[in-house]
């Protein structure tokens, strides 16, 4: 005799909470409604939102054919794609998660690398305000920290320590 396969609720990525204040069915979602993602360029040192990251579609990856192996790119520009959680704390919204992934491309090859799996387990933990940024390189910490205070000095000031350290090293 065969069993039945039970039929499972699956993971769901929603833009506004369908709960709307009960616990019942749709608790477990997940919501990106106040998750962005920054892009840095490394070489320019400019740091920008694009929207588009959320499905892999800023205007940085448009077009380009992405690889498990960095070597396969040699050529490829650097860039960082920073998963931002803003949450609203009692004094005010603060930056409570941050998170960073690498990515380099190489436009004239149409071609670039990155590791999938490490940029959807980075916007996870951003959503549960993890702050990972140690792996950066000193400039783009600095390029990251500057749009952050520059974006809103007072949700920089209501963040924790973790991400001030994080980026600007020890206070």
């Amino acid at each position: 005799m065969e069993q039945k396969k039970k039929k499972t609720i699956g993971f769901h990525i929603i833009k506004d909470d369908p709960t709307d204040g009960h616990r019942g069915f749709g608790a477990g979602a997940l919501s990106l409604e106040n998750v962005s993602p920054v892009i840095i360029d490394v070489e320019a040192g400019e740091a920008f939102v694009d929207m588009g990251a959320m499905h892999a579609r800023s205007a940085v990856e448009r077009g380009i054919k992405f690889l498990p192996d960095r070597s396969a790119v040699p050529n490829g520009k650097p860039y960082w794609i920073v998963w931002v959680t803003i949450e609203r704390g009692e004094d005010g919204p603060y930056y409570a998660g941050v998170t960073a992934c690498e990515m380099t491309v190489d436009r004239e090859a149409r071609r670039g690398y990155k590791l999938l799996p490490e940029h959807v387990n980075r916007l996870d933990k951003s959503l549960k305000r993890h702050i990972i940024v140690d792996h950066m390189d000193a400039k783009s910490k600095r390029v990251l920290a500057d749009f952050l205070k520059g974006h809103d000095i007072d949700m920089w000031n209501r963040s924790s320590d973790e991400l001030k350290k994080g980026l600007e090293g020890e206070l």
